[in-house]
């Protein structure tokens, strides 16, 4: 089977559709060739509100290091391991 990218709104509108039928999600998928893998990945991501920010995710206003401090050290963790780190010395 052939890799097809398809939108976000291709992927609701086909859920809603195999919802209609009330069917097997398995059988849905193998009738209109769509991967069962993807199309499990997609009805969870739908089912999640859209750009919730993480509840963990902080702000903090740096303006002020400028003019306060003439060496300063900032890390952001964004997860999986990945760090940006800024510093002025």
């Amino acid at each position: 089977m052939a890799r097809k990218h398809r939108t976000r709104e291709q992927w609701q509108q086909l859920i809603a559709q195999w919802q209609d039928t009330g069917g097997n999600a398995q059988a849905f998928c193998s009738k209109h060739e769509i991967g069962y893998a993807s199309f499990c990945k997609w009805r969870k991501r739908l089912q999640q509100p859209e750009s919730q920010p993480r509840e963990d995710a902080q702000f903090m206003d740096v303006s002020a290091l400028q003019q306060s401090a003439d060496r300063w050290d900032i890390v952001l963790s964004l997860g999986h391991g990945v760090e940006l780190k800024l510093s002025q010395r």
